[in-house]
């Protein structure tokens, strides 16, 4: 089991797969981290974009090994800010799903530092071995989304939800 984090403004005992956006990096699921700091950061950006009260930290326990070893469940994951990570972003960002048919993707945000570069290169500004260069000195981040249902019921396990001091 590992611990993960999901910065909101909202407490969320049962996470939903199909709650959110589609146009996301790894598509419409329910994201997480396993850095608690990228999850407390999250929950106050949206608190003050949103101008919401309270700023939540929601903890869960997440089966990671069943999920990946056992097969049953398709799987993705990028270790690194490569090419093949940059493409299913730019595909994503495009409206390509490349996400359909997978249950669980787990790698590297696009966080407003990184984006800049995947646009540069949607764009045609850089070129992809550009775009690759500047990665590499991006700050190493973690997500992971889960994207079915029956996953996040049987593999997902809430622990608490925290409420965070915003200054």
């Amino acid at each position: 089991m590992i611990t993960l984090y999901h910065g909101s403004t909202l407490k969320i005992e049962q996470p939903l797969a199909n709650a959110g956006r589609a146009d996301l990096d790894f598509g419409q699921g329910f994201y997480l981290t396993s850095l608690r700091s990228q999850a407390e950061q999250w929950a106050m950006r949206m608190q003050l974009i949103r101008a919401q009260e309270t700023a939540w930290l929601n903890v869960y326990e997440f089966d990671k090994k069943a999920v990946f070893s056992d097969g049953y469940y398709r799987c993705l994951s990028f270790d690194a800010y490569d090419r093949s990570w940059l493409d299913f972003i730019v595909a994503s960002r495009k409206g390509k799903e490349p996400w359909k048919g997978y249950d669980v993707i787990e790698g590297g945000v696009a966080n407003d530092k990184v984006i800049d570069t995947v646009e540069d290169y949607l764009n045609g500004t850089i070129t992809v071995e550009q775009a690759l260069g500047q990665l590499v000195y991006a700050k190493p981040n973690h997500q992971i989304c889960l994207l079915n249902q029956e996953l996040i019921d049987h593999h997902l396990y809430y622990m608490d939800s925290l409420p965070l001091m915003t200054e």
